[in-house]
């Protein structure tokens, strides 16, 4: 299934659309959709399309030697091509001759087997290429590579380049397009359970329920889901051991530096090292209070992605119990009851976070966002630790969205809004003050009664995050 995407492919379609030569550089991390939204794109065109493997320089270019004969109308039992520079030479003759488009897939593991690649392919567009009106793709899941040797100062093709994308999984709402039958509140438990990344999003079986799917994935020793985290793990990185250790202990509650450290027994000197080389590959990120600087003594960390967030937390404590064939009494225990209710009220603030985003984007929030996040930090009034769950803030005309998420399914409603009248003095230098309470079901009549009155009260359920 095919869904969403419409930005990306829109900004595939106007490179291709220019009468000149066009590089486009598609990366991200794996299962995250790069080939589908290609494949996608290449529809109705005429493409060329070439997938490298992790092999040799040798079986590559003989394999994209067979592809392109194929594609030309030409034997496939001809010789392979004797370099690189020689097949960029035949592509670019056939360019020469009509529109063509150009899709180079995991260009990184042809390059690390070849590590000229780059180099030949910069001559092949600077002297033959750069005069046709071709469209070439390259694409990579490796986003370090593709980041410094494809779009790098120092890379060879530095400056080739006309449009970048960097997909990313998909928001809490795209991620909903591809479970058309759940309701709204198995949409947010999904999201929280598997993000949107649309591989994992396919597996999920509508004539299943949100249990048994998980179990089948995640708690089964032949689910995909299972060693799905620690498998990806190996591909980026050569030894993953310790950082697997920093992921399980930041899903368990240790979201600043020295507590990963002490937790995961890593010298305090080494563990900003892993934690910026999670950070780099899109599984962590740190936060920052609203309203400080990076360099913040405050900062934290997070998984970024519930499907390692949500395998971290329920499914690393348990993997010898799965392995010996208990995975299903375990999800069971764990997936009916307050734990995972605690875990997806987490992820439903990076829900609303999201809405707020969308919103903001079709103009339908009372403020023009340009900052969003959330507060956390000492009361100075009650000198108590408190927090605000979502923050949108127009910083030009001091206006501001201070939001509370309630993942519960009763809550003293005048409590919540009470709190959040109080907490506009943590966040000061505004001069309009907006108050947005988000709610797993909508609030009662009386409280919106209650609040009728005051412009700058908004009631949000999960329902509505849908429309």
């Amino acid at each position: 299934m095919f869904v969403a995407r419409e930005h990306e492919l829109q900004v595939l379609e106007d490179c291709y659309a220019q009468r000149s030569f066009q590089m486009v550089v598609v990366y991200g991390r794996r299962r995250v959709g790069k080939t589908t939204l290609l494949e996608e794109f290449c529809k109705d065109k005429h493409a060329f399309m070439f997938t490298a493997q992790q092999q040799g320089e040798r079986d590559n270019l003989r394999d994209f030697s067979r592809t392109l004969y194929e594609f030309c109308g030409l034997p496939s039992s001809l010789p392979a091509f004797g370099g690189w520079q020689e097949a960029f030479e035949f592509l670019a003759n056939r360019a020469a001759q009509e529109k063509l488009l150009i899709v180079f897939d995991e260009f990184p593991y042809a390059a690390n087997a070849t590590p000229n690649l780059p180099s030949a392919l910069q001559i092949a567009i600077d002297r033959e290429l750069s005069r046709t009106d071709a469209m070439l793709i390259l694409c990579g899941s490796n986003q370090g590579f593709m980041e410094q040797e494809v779009l790098g100062e120092k890379s060879p093709l530095f400056g080739r380049r006309t449009a970048q994308i960097r997909l990313k999984p998909f928001d809490y709402l795209d991620a909903s397009r591809m479970l058309p039958a759940a309701s709204e509140g198995d949409l947010i438990t999904y999201y929280a359970s598997l993000g949107g990344t649309p591989y994992y999003l396919a597996a999920v079986r509508p004539d299943e329920t949100y249990l048994q799917n998980m179990t089948r994935l995640f708690f089964e020793r032949t689910g995909m889901m299972f060693d799905e985290p620690a498998m990806l793990m190996r591909q980026e990185l050569r030894d993953p051991t310790m950082y697997l250790s920093v992921l399980r202990a930041i899903a368990s509650g240790a979201t600043r530096s020295n507590e990963v450290a002490d937790r995961t027994g890593i010298p305090t000197s080494s563990i900003t090292m892993y934690l910026k080389t999670l950070c780099d590959l899109g599984i962590v990120e740190r936060r920052v209070p609203f309203g400080e600087t990076e360099r913040s003594k405050r900062s934290r960390y997070c998984i970024m992605d519930p499907a390692f967030s949500f395998w971290f937390r329920f499914v690393a404590p348990l993997v010898p119990a799965i392995e010996s064939g208990l995975g299903e009494q375990a999800a069971q225990r764990l997936l009916t009851g307050q734990q995972l209710s605690e875990y997806v009220g987490h992820c439903f603030e990076r829900v609303c976070t999201e809405w707020l985003i969308r919103e903001a984007r079709e103009g339908q929030l009372p403020i023009a966002p340009t900052k969003f996040g959330r507060w956390w930090g000492t009361d100075v009034r009650t000198h108590q630790q408190d927090d605000i769950d979502v923050i949108a803030a127009d910083e030009l005309e001091k206006r501001i969205i201070l939001g509370e998420c309630k993942w519960r399914s009763n809550f003293n409603e005048s409590e919540a809004l009470e709190k959040l009248q109080s907490r506009t003095a943590l966040i000061s230098g505004y001069k309009e003050y907006y108050r947005y309470l988000f709610s797993k079901n909508p609030v009662s009549d009386a409280t919106r009664r209650s609040a009728a009155s005051d412009g700058h009260v908004q009631f949000v359920s999960s329902c509505q995050l849908f429309k």
